[in-house]
């Protein structure tokens, strides 16, 4: 039984199990799964066995899961599109994905022609004009067909579809369930954080959906909102974390954020950015039953493909932490900028290798072949993806350096911003960093450190300053060490829960 059948098969067993909260708004797997197939039976009428991918318009509404799963059952990829997304970004996307149909959820008034764009109300007449349609399961999204899209930042400007496969979805499940020991006999809910269009999402989404349990959404306007946010928190019974570290060290600035607001939480899932040793201790200190499990993994591997649990122990002694062991069916080289392997210990570029590789970027051969190649392994062809970031393997466990584009040239000297920031993390009294090139005239003239302080201001900015400068030194060479200091609350994240660095630099100017 695939994915896709075993959720559909949740209609008969779990028929009145929860499966999606948002807001004040519920819905069952019952109501799910017909409103899918009748929204399938739809989609099946209209493009028979086309295979063009269609797009996902909206934020966490109940019709986005709807919406997707009917995709899938009618044979068709499909893009998640956030309601942050700009009108260009939106624009490039139905471009490049050159897509027949748009579900508009979130109701935009973008006019895209030869598009056949649903807003919500037309959802709706689909839903009641295809009401107990069943769709042909021959139409189902086979094993090596495409299941999602999803669009990321491209250094041409212009975004690139990440092509994810059903069997390269149902690899991570298979192990991500393993990870964080999902019992068959028990109704979980999940923490959805990011949004669908973030493939952080999709780690949430799909072990929910394949353990027949609860997605719990959070909405954008309760992350910027502590209070709002924590009475969600306090109704929500939520089992398992899934985040963005930025977004955990966000809820940590406030003391409530503990076992008592959470007391059902056994796990926190991390990935998508570097978890600090600083904020596995105060989970650990907070949430003294929960497992923290750092994870690592591009969207082109689809979600993560390592992970480690950070015990006290791990906390106290690695530092920085490892990302973890690799799955069983991937494997991970460190290589030099010639393409050579390199030895234990050495920095290079990671390169995955393995059943969770995407299959490539969407209408896009060029960046393709850049990025992605095949290699034998054990008498097995394998999917290769050159990742961009840098790392190094030690005793069976990899370590995230940074990214390799996060590498600047500043008076001739190459440094790594991630490189200052873990250094910075060191000091005792820093929560969390950010370091910007300040940059005039195309020119990086300077760097900027933007601290948090795990404790309020005790000395005038410029001495707090000086200070985080003279402990710097113990760490690292003079030309490394930022000019500028700036103390900040809170560092801006985007709606995806990671760090705003370009906010930070236009701020910061």
């Amino acid at each position: 039984m695939n994915l896709i059948e075993k959720i559909s098969s949740y209609e008969i067993c779990k028929c009145e199990q929860i499966a999606h909260v948002y807001k004040d708004s519920s819905i069952t797997y019952g109501e799910l799964i017909e409103k899918s197939d009748a929204i399938a039976s739809y989609i099946i009428d209209q493009f028979g066995d086309d295979k063009t991918p269609i797009v996902v318009y909206g934020h966490k509404e109940h019709e986005m899961l709807i919406c997707f799963l009917a995709c899938v059952k009618a044979g068709h990829a499909y893009i998640p599109i956030d309601t942050s997304f700009p009108y260009e970004r939106v624009r490039d996307i139905v471009d490049s994905s050159q897509t027949n149909m748009i579900f508009n959820v979130g109701e935009f008034d973008y006019k895209f022609s030869d598009v056949n764009v649903k807003n919500y109300n037309q959802i709706k007449e689909i839903l009641l004009q295809y009401q107990l349609h069943k769709p042909d399961k021959k139409y189902f999204v086979g094993k090596e067909d495409t299941f999602y899209i999803i669009y990321t930042s491209g250094s041409t400007g212009k975004p690139k579809g990440v092509q994810i496969t059903l069997s390269c979805l149902e690899s991570f499940i298979n192990w991500a369930a393993k990870v964080c020991s999902l019992r068959d006999d028990f109704n979980y809910v999940f923490m959805n954080q990011a949004p669908f269009s973030f493939d952080l999402s999709v780690m949430d989404l799909y072990l929910s959906l394949w353990s027949g349990s609860t997605l719990f959404s959070i909405d954008k306007s309760m992350t910027s909102n502590l209070k709002l946010l924590f009475e969600s928190f306090s109704s929500s019974n939520i089992n398992i974390w899934v985040s963005t570290p930025s977004f955990a060290e966000m809820c940590l600035g406030d003391s409530s954020f503990n076992e008592e607001l959470l007391p059902k939480l056994e796990t926190f899932l991390f990935c998508g950015e570097t978890l600090t040793n600083s904020c596995a201790e105060r989970l650990l200190e907070k949430f003294s039953k929960s497992k923290v499990i750092n994870m690592y993994g591009p969207t082109e591997a689809t979600v993560a493909v390592t992970s480690i649990e950070v015990t006290e122990e791990v906390a106290k002694e690695i530092c920085p932490l490892p990302v973890g062991k690799v799955k069983e069916d991937c494997r991970i080289i460190i290589v030099d900028e010639d393409g050579n392997e390199v030895s234990e210990g050495e920095r290079g570029e990671i390169i995955i290798i393995g059943d969770s590789v995407s299959i490539g970027y969407y209408n896009n051969n060029e960046r393709t072949e850049k990025s992605f190649s095949k290699k034998f392994i054990n008498g097995t062809e394998k999917r290769c993806y050159k990742t961009g970031d840098e790392g190094y393997l030690k005793h069976g466990l990899l370590y995230y350096s940074g990214r390799i584009d996060f590498q600047i040239k500043l008076n001739g000297y190459r440094i790594e911003l991630e490189d200052i920031e873990n250094n910075l993390r060191n000091i005792e009294f820093i929560n969390n960093c950010v370091v910007i090139p300040a940059i005039k005239e195309d020119k990086i003239q300077y760097l900027n450190a933007v601290v948090v302080l795990n404790r309020s201001p005790w000395e005038k900015e410029f001495k707090i300053a000086m200070l985080i400068k003279n402990e710097l030194k113990k760490f690292i060479p003079d030309y490394m060490i930022p000019r500028k200091i700036t103390i900040v609350e809170s560092l801006p994240m985007t709606i995806n829960g990671k760090v705003n660095r370009k906010a930070l630099m236009e701020e910061t100017k």
